[in-house]
């Protein structure tokens, strides 16, 4: 989930975010992308250069590139918390991120009034009419690139009224984790999503000059075996130009009894006979149908099943030879 915050000043959203970290939500803030870029110019971060910066890179950069600075820190598998989002084009730009749900934190004038002035900051308003007529230019702006308070306000999925102790706040924050998180149910892969991606970056470990090819093989959902293709053990790797055939770009399908390279799901085949692993009944799924030599390897094997991915330029008697063996053969995705 990534929960957004926006709302008057002295609210109480960095109350909220506080309490949002302590249940596992990372913290970001719109702010900080302008406290570096004060850093980097050698200015103090006060609440009136935060401002002029902010309207000055939504000009320049498209009002929302504070939120697309702040998105790109996001790490897959985190719940976060951002605070400081002032334009409605920033709420565009993190509901790019389809988990996102913005809360709008308010208080009573009167209320966040006097939360200011215990905080007894230097340069803060001392009467409410000056807390007011400070609050009334922030909340709007003439230029869509400035402040847009109002107007964020309104995209709001939900708001808190935080007039009361904190209990009825936390309690409010608690309600509204609730809905949210029936509402963005995370969305796992499937099973054969899950063991494809996984032989994808595989592939990744492959030394062929030709094409990266990976398979991997599981029983109970474990994997056992995995292999990509490339030189044998203890010989020059293919890119380092340990195979004449690839390094000599040879035409597809031709010359292939000189080519050095073991295929992926031979090698995953080898890799668990070599460690003494049994891959009867098992299930490979590769990122290209299997060649010939393959299949025969697969059949031989005891292997049940084979998913693939892309296919095998030179692949099609392959599969067949598959399927007449029993072995149930499925293209992934499907």
């Amino acid at each position: 989930m990534i929960i957004g915050l926006t709302g008057e000043n002295c609210a109480g959203k960095s109350t909220v975010a506080k309490y949002l970290q302590k249940k596992s939500f990372y913290f970001l803030s719109l702010s900080d992308v302008l406290r570096e870029e004060l850093a980097a110019e050698g200015k103090e971060a006060t609440r009136e250069n935060l401002i002029k910066k902010g309207n000055e890179m939504r000009k320049t950069l498209g009002p929302g590139i504070l939120a697309k600075i702040t998105a790109s820190k996001i790490q897959l598998g985190r719940h976060y918390v951002i605070d400081s989002i002032r334009n409605p084009a920033e709420v565009a730009e993190l509901r790019k991120l389809n988990t996102f749900a913005l809360i709008y934190v308010t208080a009573p004038p009167e209320v966040r009034f006097e939360r200011m002035r215990k905080r007894e900051r230097e340069g803060d308003p001392n009467t409410l009419p000056a807390f007011l007529a400070i609050e009334e230019k922030e909340l709007k702006s003439e230029e869509a690139s400035g402040q847009q308070l109002l107007e964020t306000f309104k995209l709001a999925d939900k708001k808190i009224v935080n007039d009361g102790d904190l209990q009825h706040l936390f309690d409010q924050v608690d309600k509204i984790l609730g809905e949210v998180s029936a509402q963005f149910k995370p969305s796992r892969p499937s099973w054969d999503e899950y063991f494809m991606n996984i032989a994808k970056v595989v592939a990744t470990r492959s030394n062929c000059m030709k094409r990266h090819v990976a398979a991997i093989i599981v029983k109970d959902k474990r994997i056992i075996s995995t292999g990509y293709n490339g030189t044998p053990r203890g010989v020059k790797n293919c890119d380092e130009g340990g195979c004449p055939r690839c390094n000599n770009f040879s035409d597809g399908g031709k010359n292939l009894e000189e080519c050095y390279c073991s295929h992926g799901e031979e090698n995953a085949i080898v890799q668990a006979a070599y460690h003494g692993i049994s891959v009867k009944g098992g299930i490979l799924y590769t990122t290209y149908s299997p060649c010939i030599l393959c299949s025969k390897m697969i059949i031989n094997a005891g292997i049940k099943e084979v998913v693939y991915n892309a296919e095998y330029p030179l692949g099609e008697s392959a599969l067949k030879l598959l399927k007449e063996a029993g072995v149930i053969v499925r293209k992934f995705p499907e």
